[in-house]
């Protein structure tokens, strides 16, 4: 029974993917909080972990897994589906929890919306880091807040029950992870939508620094008043709050916080930026090296300027691939025996590093390609640079004494002709 009951709920999350509005529910992880007040009036709070549903649907909807705990989300003015475009169900990972307003009681503006509310959070996660969304669920209830340590008196959620919710305020970054390299522009994704309008929003933004936070923005719609740079007031007008570096620096790595707030609702997103500067990779010789057999010289090959460590440089070495030919063709040959130097810290905070051998010239190496390959986590392929080897035979002791007395005997011929040729001007003048 369990078994149909899973490829039911596969099937039915599997349902209508091409769309993202299609998408039916979501399997979720409610991690649930038992929360008490020991003997020495400290806080102590127990996890519990439950299996849950977050369903999209109707009121009165039956519940796709009657033994879970279903959301089941009913119309609102915002839709999560809208924010996890092009993707499956099972590349998002969800999770549910209970929200705290500690005490705080605002009545919700929306059209039918009861005295008091019950409050949810969900997050929802792509696997592959693509997005990550926050969505505050309204479940409405009769029964007031029961004051600013609200946590300790929750009512207990049973296994199975249905909880019909809305959704109230979505808070969103496409880019939990970005990546930038020096000098360049670089942006912080975040955006979010409230279910009314005209809300009266704070959204800031904070970086952290040495364990503590450093408040790099903020705008208040309420008083009008912006203290910092960053985000573009006409874009917080449609939910962009987007933070715009200008220029990307080394002390600019690290972690971002986007907060949005409408009382008694709060937010944080984190943004992680990463500096990466790909290599300069560079040979200290000519794309060709000629060499008599026997000869060695010194290959450099150095990679300059990359952050952050660490780079991977390896030698090869094959016979020059025609560009026709695709059959019998070699394949390079790893050099076993080449040394690296130690990481260079350069003064702008990028390493340095190089990889070099001895080349011992064979006719057997003669017209064969060597390639340096450096491989850094900035790049999507390597960068491969190389030189082709010519290698000539050696010229026998015999061969060069021949030549030097060849050219000497020619030198003395020249120089007594023109002696001789002088000697007879000399003799004609004296007649």
């Amino acid at each position: 029974m369990a078994l149909i009951l899973k490829i039911f709920i596969y099937f039915y999350l599997s349902a209508g993917v091409q769309g993202v509005h299609q998408i039916a529910g979501l399997s979720c992880q409610f991690i649930d909080e038992h929360v008490t007040v020991n003997n020495e009036s400290h806080v102590e709070t127990q996890l519990i972990y439950r299996e849950a549903m977050l369903q999209f649907g109707q009121t009165g909807d039956s519940p796709v897994n009657p033994r879970a705990i279903t959301f089941l989300v009913t119309g609102s003015k915002l839709d999560l589906r809208r924010y996890m475009k092009r993707v499956d169900a099972e590349q998002v990972e969800c999770e549910l929890r209970r929200y705290s307003t500690e005490g705080i009681h605002v009545r919700w503006p929306v059209q039918g919306a009861q005295g008091y509310n019950r409050w949810f959070r969900c997050t929802l996660k792509h696997i592959k880091g693509l997005f990550t969304v926050t969505g505050f669920l309204r479940h409405p209830s009769d029964q007031p807040a029961p004051g600013e340590h609200d946590y300790l008196h929750w009512p207990t959620i049973a296994d199975g029950e249905t909880l019909t919710i809305t959704v109230a305020m979505v808070i969103k970054t496409q880019s939990p992870s970005v990546k930038a390299g020096l000098g360049s522009p670089g942006k912080l994704h975040c955006q979010f939508a409230i279910d009314h309008k005209a809300p009266k929003v704070t959204v800031e933004w904070h970086r952290l620094l040495r364990g503590g936070r450093i408040k790099l923005f903020s705008h208040n719609s309420s008083s009008g008043r912006t203290d910092g740079i960053g985000v573009r007031l006409k874009d917080l007008a449609d939910g962009d709050a987007s933070y715009n570096l200008h220029s990307a620096e080394m002390n600019s790595e690290g972690r971002y916080i986007c907060s949005v707030s409408v009382a008694p609702l709060s937010a944080d997103l984190d943004i992680n930026l990463h500096i990466e500067e790909p290599p300069r990779v560079s040979l200290n010789v000519e794309p060709t090296v000629s060499l008599q057999e026997g000869q060695d010289k010194k290959i450099i090959c150095e990679a300059k300027g990359y952050y952050p460590l660490d780079v991977d440089i390896r030698w090869y070495k094959q016979k020059v691939v025609m560009p026709n030919q695709t059959v019998n063709a070699a394949l390079p040959k790893m050099l076993a025996v080449f040394r690296q130097n130690g990481h260079k810290l350069n003064k702008d905070d990028t390493y340095s590093v190089s990889a070099f051998f001895y080349l011992e010239a064979s006719l057997s190496d003669s017209g064969k390609e060597f390639t340096c390959s450096v491989s850094h986590q900035s790049l999507r392929d390597p960068i491969k640079i190389s030189f082709i080897l010519n290698v000539e035979e050696p010229v026998s002791w015999l061969f060069n004494l021949i030549l030097s007395l060849t050219g000497i005997t020619i030198i003395a011929i020249l120089y007594t002709r023109r002696y001789r040729r002088s000697g007879r001007r000399q003799s004609a003048q004296v007649k």
